[in-house]
């Protein structure tokens, strides 16, 4: 969970927090640290376990290691979507008037636009 965080840096921060904080009001923090660390970890589990009741047995199956973030890979998702059977896409286009319709058949079979003189 914390990748490259070494003991030699949580030393230099405990030195750090102990310099800064004083001895007096070191050990009230330090218990504050450990009460906030106890319940993100509860609130995580308890996250969990309402996954694993809504899901029921398929909570187990799914592969949660692909989902992460950090394999995400865009240039290989971009292959992916372009590598794909196309399927052929319908088109649905919106209820447009008549004089809309009548320029988009013009201009599909080459003939000038019509024009319409009382449209401003």
């Amino acid at each position: 969970m914390f990748l490259g965080l070494t003991f030699e840096k949580l030393l230099l921060v405990g030195a750090v927090a102990a310099f800064i904080l004083g001895p007096e009001r070191l050990p009230r923090a330090a218990q504050q640290l450990a009460r906030m660390i106890r319940t993100l970890r509860d609130l995580a589990n308890g996250a969990k376990d309402r996954m694993r009741e809504e899901m029921g047995p398929e909570f187990d199956e799914v592969d949660w290691k692909k989902l992460d973030p950090r394999q995400y890979d865009p240039r290989r998702i971009i292959r992916e979507a372009l590598l794909e059977d196309e399927t052929p896409v319908q088109v649905i286009t919106p209820p447009t008037s008549r004089m809309a319709q009548a320029r988009r058949e013009a201009a599909l079979n080459g003939t000038p636009a019509p024009f319409d003189s009382e449209a401003t």
